[in-house]
């Protein structure tokens, strides 16, 4: 894999990285004044101007941006509106429960969708592939809140079975993952089954099975990896979305993560916070994205000579 084909990736995801940054600190400024969601509704005219000062609000909005930008640079993200702490603080502290929640529903994702897609592919048309598919089907289209109340309704209420809320254990964990990990494991599924369909509809397949190679051999060796690439793309999405994509499920089970944050955030206009929040998940999705043209030039080699080929 050649070093202007890195950089180029590398060059795009860091320009979309500014882009959406810029987006939000401008839709952030333009939608309202946070010392009307901060301050009491009996704040006089000095307490407001003398907050807005604070905060750097009073200056142009062009100023704030170079000064934000700046401060970024620096690895100052700027101070808590609510609480005056470090935003770069608050955040990371509440990472380490986002990740153990994203990475234990994409484990959840990954043992049930991809296998349940390769069995389903390996029984086209039969009773056990409509089953699984129509499974499938129902995880990746059930909405996350509305999954997640069932099973509060069913393991809760109904069999006192498992906690509603909190992290303090890891039977904790078990509703959240369920929630979180089901719609993955559906989209798994889908993409699995058709990439490994693909696959197998190919010339080399039916050349290696009239040589008489063993079924198991074909499937592990040719049909698998070279079924990967689709499968690729929806797991880095997976992975880019750890963060966002746990928002509603932290919401609805109480979990001490950054997507709950980013609810509270928004909902008292902490601006600081928030964009720091914003970053962060721009990032994941941008090095995630990121992570798989590189994986795709490195699985595909086609694909890296195109793009040369383009450039050319």
């Amino acid at each position: 894999m050649n070093l202007r084909f890195i950089a180029t990736k590398v060059l795009r995801a860091i320009i979309t990285l500014w882009m959406v940054v810029t987006f939000i600190f401008i839709i952030l400024r333009i939608s309202g004044d946070p010392t009307d969601t901060m301050l009491p509704d009996d704040a006089d005219a000095d307490m407001i101007e003398y907050y807005e000062k604070e905060w750097g609000l009073d200056r142009p909005l062009p100023e704030q941006y170079l000064i934000y930008f700046v401060n970024v640079f620096e690895g100052n993200l700027g101070q808590s509106f609510k609480d005056d702490r470090d935003a770069f603080e608050v955040v990371t502290e509440r990472i380490p429960m986002t990740l153990r929640l994203g990475l234990a529903s994409l484990i959840f994702g990954l043992c049930f969708g991809i296998p349940l897609g390769i069995y389903a592919a390996l029984h086209r048309n039969s009773l056990a592939d409509r089953l699984a598919m129509g499974l499938a089907v129902f995880g990746y289209a059930i909405p996350n809140f509305f999954l997640g109340i069932l099973l509060i309704l069913l393991f809760t209420l109904a069999l006192g079975w498992l906690p509603s809320s909190g992290s303090a254990t890891g039977w904790h964990m078990i509703m959240p993952v369920i929630t979180l990990g089901t719609g993955g494991a559906g989209s798994l599924a889908r993409f699995s089954r058709s990439a490994m369909l693909e696959v197998m509809n190919q010339a080399y397949m039916r050349t290696a099975r009239a040589k008489g190679v063993a079924r198991l051999r074909r499937i592990v060796f040719h049909a698998i990896p070279n079924a990967a690439i689709p499968v690729v793309t929806v797991l880095g999405f997976k992975i880019g979305g750890l963060i966002s994509g746990s928002l509603i499920t932290e919401s609805i089970f109480a979990w001490p993560g950054v997507g709950r944050l980013l609810v509270t955030s928004v909902t008292s206009r902490d601006l600081a916070i928030v964009q720091a929040l914003i970053m962060l998940v721009a990032l994941t999705m941008v090095v995630a994205n990121l992570l798989i043209d590189l994986a795709y030039g490195w699985l595909d080699p086609r694909i890296r000579v195109s793009s040369q080929q383009q450039k050319d």
